[in-house]
């Protein structure tokens, strides 16, 4: 398999500003994701899109959406390039005077969401509805597409009968449709955001081997990985560490105050870790104490698998023929879940795409790849998850990685040919 060769100083120079050297250009970047969004607009019927979903609205404005109620604040966005973004009170005062790229920034009208759901009256949830719906209207009219039609990117009936009571022409399948297929392909900068967030990581994995030892709890362990990744400039918006018996299967409550226990199989998986936006996906196993054979031929297993996939992925497959590389019903150990069908299995053995959220286009799994196949693109970014059980424990591996034309560039760098073993002192 041939693997991309990265340049020199690729696969993060750092993660602060500097004027001695062209790191990640965060002009360059707001500037080709919103180009890359209007020419994938310009294709469809539409004259302008609303978008609701908070990584939509950053792949266009830059604006830092970090998870929120919903429709607290979405975006204008027209065929012309046109931006019009409406938010909460106080952040649209610090945009007007934080953001000049953005010149039209209004006050938004929570039509959806909390806000309204919190409002605990029918009436009042219709008044911020129209006024939302009056508002985006007026807006349209301003900019002359009125008349044309407007894509959403979240499918809400109510929201779609506020605007058409307008005589406003509503489509909720191109926007969404579009903005997948813009964010899909990387950019330079987009692919330099993901390597640093997996440099994060790692930082995160050292803190893990530094303080994992016998008689510490899981949520302690875990604790001083964050404290590392926030340290770093991260987001954490997700993750966990388990250990022992709550590796296999996963524990539904993630770290927890468990006690480590010298033989026992750990996993992080640092997940929903952002950097600019950008998030993460990457499982890592150790060993406390040195493992038995049975652990050993577990992550043998796991890791050939992993890579199986990988020999797999470039331009021009197709999600189905990876698909096949990932375990049949026997791997999957179907019969401890007791499951018929591999769509029973989520999030077991599959790869998803990865960029300003932590599932985007392509989404590589036998559950639903061999009957819906979808064509790999160069550029696209994912992450590739596999797991194996080793007795009562088990083995998780994950890489991040970007397609290239000449190869997969694997942006995770923790060692993975062999388990990870932590020292019982």
């Amino acid at each position: 398999m041939t693997f991309y060769d990265r340049r020199p100083m690729e696969g993060t120079r750092g993660t602060q500003a500097v004027d001695w050297e062209q790191r990640i250009d965060t002009r360059r970047l707001r500037r080709e994701r919103k180009e890359r969004a209007l020419e994938r607009l310009r294709e469809t019927d539409l004259g302008a899109a609303l978008l609701l979903s908070d990584p939509n609205v950053r792949y266009v404005t830059g604006l830092a959406m970090t998870g929120g109620s919903g429709a607290d604040h979405y975006t204008l966005v027209t065929e012309d390039g046109d931006v019009v973004h409406w938010d909460t009170a106080d952040h649209a005062t610090t945009q007007r005077a934080n953001c000049p790229w953005l010149e039209d920034v209004r006050y938004a009208c929570p039509g959806l969401g909390n806000v309204p759901r919190a409002s605990g009256s029918a009436s009042a949830r219709e008044f911020l509805r129209s006024t939302m719906a009056e508002t985006v209207h007026e807006a349209m009219a301003e900019y002359g597409v009125d008349d044309e039609p407007l894509g959403l990117d979240v499918d809400s009936p109510a929201l779609v009968a506020a605007l058409e009571g307008r005589g406003i022409d509503v489509d909720v399948s191109s926007a969404r449709e579009a903005m997948a297929e813009a964010r899909a392909i990387k950019t330079d900068d987009e692919i330099e955001c993901l390597r640093t967030v997996a440099a994060i990581c790692e930082a995160g994995f050292q803190r893990i081997v530094e303080e994992t030892k016998p008689g510490r709890r899981e949520t302690e362990v875990w604790g001083e990985a964050v404290s590392e990744l926030w340290r770093h400039g991260a987001f954490v918006g997700g993750g966990y560490l388990t250990s022992g018996p709550n590796t296999w299967p996963k524990h539904q409550a993630n770290a927890t105050d468990r006690v480590i226990r010298p033989g026992d199989l750990v996993y992080a998986d640092f997940y929903n870790v952002g950097y600019l936006g950008y998030r993460s996906c990457y499982y890592r196993t150790f060993s406390v104490g040195e493992p038995t054979a049975e652990q050993r031929e577990a992550y043998r297993t796991a890791r050939n698998r992993l890579y199986d996939v990988l020999e797999r992925i470039e331009p021009g497959a197709t999600t189905d023929e990876i698909a096949r590389a990932f375990p049949d019903m026997a791997g999957e150990r179907a019969d401890y879940y007791g499951a018929d069908e591999h769509w029973q299995l989520t999030t077991n053995h599959w790869a998803h795409g990865l960029g300003l959220q932590l599932y985007e286009v392509p989404l590589i799994w036998r559950g639903l790849s061999l009957e819906h196949p979808i064509e790999i693109e160069e550029g696209m970014a994912m992450a590739v998850e596999t797991q194996e059980p080793a007795g009562r424990q088990g083995v998780r591996l994950e890489e991040m990685v970007v397609v290239r034309e000449d190869g997969v560039e694997i942006l995770s760098q923790w060692p993975v040919e062999e388990i990870t073993v932590l020292e019982c002192q």
